[in-house]
C-alpha cells in the first residue's frame, strides 16, 4: 500500500500512468481476451439481462486484475454515493450499479453492460462541482439502463467478450474505437460504436436522472463542454469516443439547453453541496497531480483554506520537502483539528517520517471520527505490528479486507502480522492472496502448495476452497492473456 507503485492490480495508491498511449497499450492487452458470449447470444442472438450480469462481472474481475484503481475510501465512498443517488431515480435495475475509479488523468466515465461503472480520476480532478460529474455519469449510466452496447451486440456477428471490451476500450480512451478496429475489423467496430440515437438517448435519458436526483440540470452540458474545452488544451487526453465519433455534439449540447431554459428557474437554480467533492478533488490532486500545478491550485483556494494547506502537505511530501510538508500539515491542523481527512493525512505523514507517538495519535483519532476510513484503520494496524502489539492488529488488518479484498499489499501485511502471532497456516494464505492480486503466477502457486501441507483444521479446509475459487477465476484471465 504504497503512495507510488508500478500498477499491479487492486491497490490504494497506485502507479499513476501518465502517457495516454502507454494506458492504451496496457487497456488493449487486457481487453483483447476473446472470452465468448453464451452460445444463443453470440451470433445474430438475444443477449438477456443474465448474460449482461455476467459480461459486467467478467469486465469488472479484469479491469480490477490489470488496471491501478483509486480504493482510497474517501474517493470509492463518494463516487459510490454520486451513483447511488442517481440510480435510485431509474426504474428497477435487475443489477445494482457499481462504481470504480481508474487512476489516470483521460477525462472521461464510462459504463458497461451489468451495470459496471467506470470514472477515470483525470475527470474528477478536472470538473468543477458534483453536479458536472453527476451529468457526466448520469449519461453513462443511461447506455446501461437503455440497452445500447447489448443491443449493438446482438446485431453484431460472431461478437465476443474480447470484441465487447474492445469496443468499450475505444470508448474509455478516445480516437473512435481505434483499439477495437485493430482486432476486429472496421465492420464489427462500426457497429459497437454508439449511434447518434443512442447519444441523443442517453443525453435524454441521462438528463430526466440528473432531474429526479435534484442536481441543477444544466451540469450535464457543462461538463460535456469542459471535457471538450480540456480535452482540447492538452488537460485530459485526447477526445472521448462518445463526445468525438458524431459530428453534432454542439447540437446536443444546445438541446441540452434548451431544455434547461424551459426549466423552472427553481430547477436551474438548485444549490450543490460540494463539500465533500471538494474533499475528493483536493486529495486526488495532492496524491497525483502535476506538482506545480498542484501547489498554484491550492495556493490560489479561499474558501477551503485547511484542506488546501493539506493537500500542499501531500506535494511537499511527494517532493520529499520534509520542513514544508510538516508546516503544511501543521498548518491544516491548527484551522480544522477535527476533520477526518486532515486528521488521516497527518497520521500516515507522520507515521510515514517515524514519528510513532504523533502517528498514533493522529491516526486514532482520525478512526474516532471516520468509522467507514479503512485507510486509517490500516496505517493503524502497521503502527501496531511495529511497536510490538501485532494481537492487538489483527482485528484492523480483517476489518480493511473485508472494505478492500484484493489489495495486495493489505494481505501481505496481514500475513506478516499472522505469522508473528504462531497463524502459520493463514500467513502462508493470505501471501499468496498477495501474490494472487499482483498476478504472481509462479509465486502464488508455490504459496498455495505450503499452505495445503500445513492445513489441519475444517476451517483451514474451508478456507483453501475459498482461495482455490478466487483462484481459478484469476488463473482464466492469466490464461486468456
Amino acid at each position: 500500500m504504497q503512495h507510488h507503485h508500478p500498477a499491479r492490480g487492486h491497490s490504494f495508491f497506485p502507479f499513476f500512468c501518465r502517457r495516454s498511449l502507454a494506458f492504451l497499450c496496457i487497456i488493449s492487452l487486457l481487453l483483447a481476451q476473446c472470452w465468448v458470449l453464451p452460445a444463443h447470444a453470440a451470433y445474430w442472438g438475444s443477449i438477456g439481462m443474465k448474460d449482461e450480469k455476467e459480461m459486467g462481472r467478467q469486465f469488472a474481475v479484469m479491469v480490477r486484475a490489470k488496471l491501478p484503481l483509486i480504493d482510497d475510501p474517501e474517493v470509492k465512498l463518494y463516487v459510490q454515493g454520486v451513483v447511488d443517488t442517481l440510480a435510485k431515480t431509474m426504474p428497477p435495475q435487475p443489477f445494482p450499479f457499481v462504481a470504480g475509479v481508474i487512476l489516470h488523468n483521460t477525462m472521461n466515465a464510462f459504463a458497461v453492460p451489468g451495470g459496471q461503472v467506470f470514472i477515470f480520476s483525470g475527470l474528477m480532478m478536472q470538473l468543477d462541482s458534483e453536479a458536472e460529474l453527476a451529468g457526466v455519469m448520469a449519461h453513462e449510466m443511461a447506455h446501461v439502463t437503455q440497452r445500447h452496447m447489448a443491443s449493438r451486440m446482438e446485431k453484431a456477428q460472431a461478437v465476443t467478450m474480447g470484441s465487447l471490451l474492445l469496443a468499450v476500450a475505444g470508448l474509455a480512451l478516445g480516437g473512435g474505437g481505434a483499439a477495437a478496429v485493430g482486432a476486429m475489423g472496421a465492420g464489427q467496430s462500426a457497429m459497437l460504436n454508439y449511434s447518434r440515437i443512442d447519444e441523443t438517448e442517453a443525453d435524454s435519458q441521462g438528463y430526466q436522472y440528473l432531474l429526479k436526483a435534484k442536481y441543477p440540470p444544466q451540469a450535464m452540458a457543462q461538463g460535456f463542454q469542459k471535457i471538450r474545452q480540456k480535452s482540447w488544451i492538452g488537460g485530459g487526453g485526447s477526445l472521448p469516443a462518445y463526445l468525438s465519433t458524431h459530428p453534432d455534439l454542439g447540437e446536443r449540447i444546445s438541446n441540452i439547453m434548451a431544455r434547461v431554459q424551459a426549466a423552472p428557474a427553481s430547477v436551474r437554480n438548485r444549490p450543490v453541496d460540494n463539500r465533500r467533492f471538494m474533499r475528493v478533488q483536493t486529495l486526488l490532486w495532492g496524491r497525483y497531480g502535476d506538482e506545480a500545478t498542484a501547489l498554484h491550485r491550492f495556493d490560489a483556494e479561499k474558501n477551503n483554506i485547511a484542506l488546501a494547506q493539506m493537500g500542499k502537505g501531500l506535494v511537499y511530501t511527494r517532493m520529499n520537502n520534509v520542513p514544508d510538508a510538516l508546516q503544511a500539515f501543521n498548518s491544516a491542523l491548527h484551522l480544522q483539528p477535527n476533520d477526518s481527512l486532515i486528521l488521516r493525512e497527518a497520521g500516515i505523514f507522520h507515521y510515514k517520517l517515524g514519528d510513532k507517538h504523533l502517528a498514533d495519535q493522529y491516526l486514532r483519532a482520525a478512526m474516532q471520527a471516520d468509522r467507514q476510513d479503512y485507510m486509517a484503520r490500516y496505517y493503524y494496524a502497521r503502527l501496531l505490528d511495529e511497536t510490538g502489539r501485532t494481537r492487538e492488529a489483527l482485528p484492523y488488518y480483517q476489518e480493511v479486507l473485508r472494505y478492500v479484498p484484493e489489495d495486495s499489499e493489505v494481505h501481505a501485511a496481514y500475513a506478516r502480522s499472522l505469522g508473528q502471532n504462531g497463524q502459520t497456516f493463514l500467513a502462508h494464505l493470505h501471501l499468496a492472496y498477495s501474490a494472487l492480486y499482483i498476478n504472481d503466477k509462479k509465486k502464488t502457486a508455490r504459496l498455495l502448495e505450503k499452505a495445503k501441507g500445513i492445513q489441519r483444521s475444517a476451517s483451514d479446509t474451508q478456507a483453501l476452497r475459498k482461495f482455490e475459487t478466487i483462484y481459478k477465476e484469476r488463473k482464466e484471465i492469466w490464461e486468456e492473456s
